[in-house]
C-alpha cells in the first residue's frame, strides 16, 4: 500500500507523528535519558520507606514501567518501520541503477513467504554452483 502523498500546505497526523517519533526515539536511546530513569528509579527506592513500601507505591512503579514499556515498543516499531522502508527503497534505487541487475528483484518485500521461499531456493542453487566452480579451480594446479 503506497502511503498518499503529503501536502507541504496541510501536514497530516502522520507526519507530525512521524517528526515526535523522530525526536522522541533520538532522545530515548540518548545517555541522558538512561540517566533520567536512573534519577527516577532511585526516587521511587528512596521513596518507599516514606510511604512504609505500601501496595500503592509499588503499584507506581509496575504502572509506569507498564506504560512507558508499551510506549517504547510502538516507539521502536515505528522507527523499525521506516528504517526497512527507508533501507529498501534504497536498494530499490541501487537494484534499478545498475544495469546487470534483475529488476524483479524491487519491491520483493511485497512477495508472499512462498514467492520469497522460491526465490530464496534459487538463490542457494547459484550460491552451490558458484561453490562447487569455485572448489574446482582452487584444485587444478596453476600452469607453470
Amino acid at each position: 500500500m503506497t502511503p498518499p502523498a503529503v501536502d507541504p500546505q496541510n501536514p497530516s497526523v502522520h507526519v507530525h507523528f512521524g517528526r515526535f517519533a523522530s525526536r522522541a526515539s533520538a532522545w530515548f536511546g540518548s545517555t541522558w535519558a538512561f540517566v533520567a530513569a536512573g534519577i527516577i528509579l532511585l526516587g521511587w527506592a528512596a521513596s518507599g520507606p516514606i510511604f512504609h513500601f505500601s501496595p500503592q507505591w509499588t503499584g507506581i512503579i509496575g504502572t509506569g514501567t507498564s506504560l512507558l514499556t508499551l510506549f517504547m515498543v510502538l516507539l521502536i516499531q515505528n522507527t523499525q518501520n521506516r528504517d526497512s522502508r527507508a533501507i529498501n527503497l534504497k536498494l530499490n534505487e541501487l537494484i534499478r541503477a545498475v544495469d546487470k541487475a534483475g529488476n524483479h528483484m524491487i519491491d520483493i518485500e511485497r512477495l508472499t513467504d512462498l514467492e520469497l521461499d522460491q526465490m530464496q531456493a534459487t538463490y542457494e542453487k547459484v550460491r552451490t554452483a558458484w561453490t562447487e566452480r569455485q572448489a574446482r579451480t582452487q584444485r587444478i594446479p596453476p600452469e607453470k
